[in-house]
């Protein structure tokens, strides 16, 4: 590991002359402190310091207390002394869900359920305490119950009848509701399954209770409107909560107009203490009018509207994702595509005619084949290569696909966490010889391709640790399986930060104002109560966060 004395390079005397005559200075010191520095991607390089000073909110040095000292001069009431601890960049990640974890912070979460009947248990335990007309929540993962199973409408009916419940599966891509909400919904044995989505039914038709997909939205659009009060609750709840996990900048990737309001009247108020880099959904019926508006970044880079998010396959737990062979486990099974190839190309030429990113969701390997040929075509007819576009997951991509993410300078924006909480079924859904190309950090990695980790909550916690350990190990947290799940594929722990800081940032276009602690950058850091390089892989996910800075200002600080 390489130790920097001091990063002022030449800079020094041009920072110095351009400061504000009213600027804020303070002199951090007594810490340990690692930063991914450079270009983004391999070449960046690990620096270590044990100081740094922060005028007006940006990096003006990081390096040894003597060096610093000598150039600038700070009273001692501007010393902020963190006791020996480790200081990290702020975490940025690069695939979650605001508005979804805000609220899912305030419905019924029945993510740890090991039952169908455990589920239905703490729905009726939450539906006691609970005034509204719809039982609203998320989480279950039938894979996690003893019997592995799609849950149904009468586990819930027996218990509460009289109101609607819907319950999103964890990956969002699927709905488990009562007979109450099917009935509001208009389903029956006679409704036909939308394109791009499914009504699971029974031997004799009649819909069970399961939809998947684009069906959700049957159900979907009856549930009580969402106020912008509501909006602005839920994302100040969510922003609460991640900066008590070190998190200092999402991607948010599927915003619609009224969230993006709500963003936009929160900047101007200075009311997001996490920056937020933008994915405008591309189902939103305005986003001719927003891509007219082009892209758009506030002068503090709190946030910033510059790409779209498409949707091509649904997810991997549900049978959703698009597969080029039938599932092993579904022998008659593609998957679906949620977004057809001719509308996807309509969306590719109008998101990249208007400047902006296309962000693409794409879980199967047919899902990925189809996102990388309609760049290819759009690149070859429109340009727009230089854009930055990224492949939202890259989950299970076919070997011949994967250098095609390097030929065409696509971004691989992969998640972490989702290898450790699928290795109990990805095999299954299909097979050994296609998990060749599934999770395949490491060889992403190896091809020189952009690797942008996030987490995808509230699909996964959002701990960005959890994600740091998985891209390590390839273990859960009770470091299973033993040696690692396709450990071949696991990243080090220096390319893991880098995924979540640095290359994370330049995913965002944002590398030269976030993801290190370099002279001229934001100063987003966090402080942790372990050292990362200091303590044995299996315990990475258990660092805790001391504080979480942003601009140099304190935006959580433990009890």
């Amino acid at each position: 590991m390489k130790s920097v004395a001091i990063m002022l390079v030449s800079v020094v005397g041009f920072l110095l002359s351009f400061q504000p005559a009213h600027a804020k200075t303070h002199y951090f010191h007594n810490l340990k402190g690692y930063t991914l520095t450079g270009e983004p991607g391999n070449s960046a390089k690990l620096h270590t310091f044990s100081a740094m000073v922060v005028r007006d909110g940006k990096i003006a040095a990081v390096g040894h207390p003597d060096d610093l000292l000598a150039i600038y001069a700070i009273p001692a009431e501007q010393h902020v002394d963190f006791a020996g601890k480790t200081v990290l960049p702020g975490i940025i990640d690069a695939h979650g869900h605001m508005l979804g974890l805000g609220e899912n912070l305030v419905q019924v979460d029945v993510r740890d359920a090991g039952s169908e009947q455990e589920a239905v248990a703490q729905v009726v335990a939450f539906a006691k305490s609970e005034p509204k007309d719809w039982i609203v929540g998320r989480g279950w993962n039938q894979e996690n119950w003893d019997v592995k199973q799609y849950p149904t409408a009468a586990s819930l009916d027996e218990y509460v009848s009289d109101r609607p419940v819907w319950l999103s599966r964890v990956d969002g891509h699927a709905g488990w509701a009562n007979s109450k909400a099917l009935e509001l919904a208009g389903i029956s044995k006679d409704t036909v399954s939308p394109e791009g989505g499914e009504i699971i039914r029974d031997k004799d038709g009649n819909p069970t209770g399961v939809l998947i997909d684009n069906a959700m939205a049957l159900v979907e659009s009856k549930l009580p409107a969402t106020s912008q009060a509501s909006r602005r609750q839920a994302l100040t709840a969510a922003f609460e909560h991640l900066v008590s996990e070190g998190i200092t900048s999402v991607h948010d990737a599927g915003v619609g107009t009224k969230t993006l309001q709500v963003y936009q009247q929160m900047a101007a108020e200075q009311q997001m203490p996490v920056r937020v880099y933008v994915m405008l959904s591309a189902a939103d019926p305005n986003l001719p009018a927003l891509l007219a508006e082009g892209p758009q970044t506030t002068a503090d880079d709190v946030l910033a509207v510059r790409s779209v998010k498409v949707f091509t396959d649904g997810a991997l737990g549900s049978r959703g994702a698009a597969m080029l062979e039938p599932y092993s486990d579904d022998p008659h099974n593609h998957g679906l595509l949620v977004t057809q190839p001719d509308e996807i190309e309509r969306l590719y030429q109008a998101i990249i005619g208007h400047g902006f990113q296309v962000n693409i969701h794409a879980i199967g390997d047919r899902a990925n084949r189809i996102a990388l040929d309609t760049f290819e075509q759009t690149f070859a007819t429109l340009g727009g290569r230089n854009l930055r576009h990224r492949v939202e997951h890259a989950q299970i991509v076919h070997p011949d696909d994967i250098p095609r993410f390097k030929e065409l300078n696509i971004i691989a924006s992969m998640q972490p966490t989702h290898a450790t909480s699928d290795k109990n079924m990805a095999e299954d859904r299909i097979g050994k010889a296609r998990m060749q190309g599934a999770y395949a950090w490491q060889t992403f990695l190896q091809q020189g391709t952009i690797l942008a980790a996030g987490s995808d909550f509230p699909v996964e916690l959002s701990n960005p640790f959890l994600g740091v350990h998985a891209a390590v190990t390839r273990q859960d947290r009770g470091n299973q399986p033993e040696g690692g799940w396709y450990a071949h594929e696991s990243m080090t722990l220096e390319q893991a930060l880098r995924a979540f800081t640095l290359d994370a940032a330049y995913a965002a276009g944002q590398e030269q104002v976030l993801g290190s602690l370099e002279p001229g950058k934001w100063a987003d850091f966090i402080v942790l109560d372990q050292d990362p390089f200091a303590v044995s892989s299996d315990k990475l996910w258990q660092a805790d966060i001391l504080a979480t800075y942003v601009a140099g200002k304190s935006v959580y600080q433990r009890d």
